[in-house]
């Protein structure tokens, strides 16, 4: 068994050994048992030589800090809150699930940790933001998947409780966010296109309304629009559900028009799949036939080899934990500076840029 000493430190009772605390680390550093704090919990406040003394002191001593007393003394948590989506149904996306692992690594390079729950609708989600912030159970909070007329920022306003968001509303000039610029996705998708002499090319998407989709396409048409491709392209935006069946539906519908397109862009790796399918089924080779490029760089789109634009997912949410350190309790250690995607700051938010990775499924020059 374990007991805790008066630092905070185990000690072993029953006969065992006890670990070292916190004096034994000032003693061994030289320094005050302060300055181990500062160490521990504010080191930007220590000198780097100090600094590097107390850390060998902490290693050689094993030193353990129960950051559970640590916590309490503070008045924080250390703890991050997000809800989890649920489970779409005939859908290849995994951007959600790259994304909470990459925050749970962001969120432990500050020395806090990832709490997740489940929500049945945005009320709910609410709710449960309000109990977790009431209770002092969780310092802040990350929203995902936030669109156009999303009222949940409005609602963590009132609430009072620190968040950021993934996405963007219509009125982000008031909370913390960071998002994918998903139109100059989309425009590099065009560009690739057309420099490959494509000049008839699709557009499968989700419904109108959709903010993600809708700035995908619009950085598209841009493209298309300087290239004085929108007439020869008109009718050739479909939209429908985030399933692959609706891929292979919409594709087809494209595929055999009497007058088809050379290239087909959709909203996501999941649509890409499905017109791969509907091309296959009408004999056409892609990437020969048919050139195809998707969104999101799903593992999948590795499998078939689909041209597919990336986001950075990583970057995001090392950018939220960035965002959101400053308005937490206890701080923390940042994550090391690295080099990021190109941005560009917009209100109290920043904008990543994805990248286009090009494969067979778009390789091709247009065929003749």
């Amino acid at each position: 068994m374990l007991k805790r000493d008066k630092d905070g430190a185990e000690a072993g009772v029953d006969g065992g050994t006890p670990t070292a605390s916190i004096a034994d680390v000032a003693a061994a550093a030289g320094v005050s048992r302060q300055t181990v704090s500062n160490v521990l919990n504010a080191p930007h406040r220590v000198r780097e030589e100090t600094r590097r003394r107390v850390e060998a002191a902490i290693t050689a001593l094993g030193y353990q800090p129960n950051r559970a007393a640590q916590a309490l003394r503070a008045q924080t948590s250390r703890v991050i809150g997000i809800r989890i989506e649920s489970i779409q149904i005939d859908s290849l996306t995994t951007v959600h699930d790259r994304f909470l692992h990459a925050l749970a690594e962001a969120v432990q390079a500050i020395d806090h940790h990832l709490l997740v729950f489940a929500a049945d609708d945005p009320d709910d989600e609410i709710g449960t933001y309000t109990r977790l912030h009431r209770t002092g159970a969780v310092d802040a909070f990350v929203l995902y998947g936030i669109d156009e007329d999303d009222v949940r920022p409005r609602q963590m306003l009132h609430l009072g409780a620190p968040f950021a968001t993934f996405g963007r509303t219509g009125h982000d000039t008031d909370h913390l966010w960071v998002d994918v610029d998903d139109e100059t996705g989309g425009a590099a998708v065009a560009q690739h296109l057309v420099a490959r002499g494509h000049r008839r090319i699709g557009f499968v998407g989700w419904p109108e309304g959709s903010s993600v989709g809708d700035r995908r396409v619009a950085g598209l048409r841009g493209v298309l629009d300087k290239h004085d491709l929108l007439g020869e392209c008109a009718g050739l935006d479909l939209r429908g559900q985030d399933e692959i069946a609706n891929g292979v539906t919409l594709g087809g519908i494209l595929l055999d028009r009497p007058a088809p397109p050379t290239a087909v862009v959709a909203a996501s790796d999941t649509l890409a799949v499905g017109v791969v399918q509907a091309a296959r089924a009408r004999g056409l080779v892609v990437g020969r036939d048919l050139a195809v490029v998707g969104f999101d760089d799903t593992p999948t789109a590795g499998v078939f080899d689909l041209s597919s634009v990336r986001q950075p997912i990583e970057a995001v949410a090392r950018s939220i934990v960035r965002a959101l350190q400053p308005h937490l309790p206890a701080g923390g250690t940042p994550p090391q500076p690295e080099t990021e995607p190109s941005t560009s700051e917009v209100f109290a938010g920043r904008l990543l840029a994805p990248t286009l990775v090009v494969r067979a499924s778009s390789a091709a020059a247009t065929p003749r």
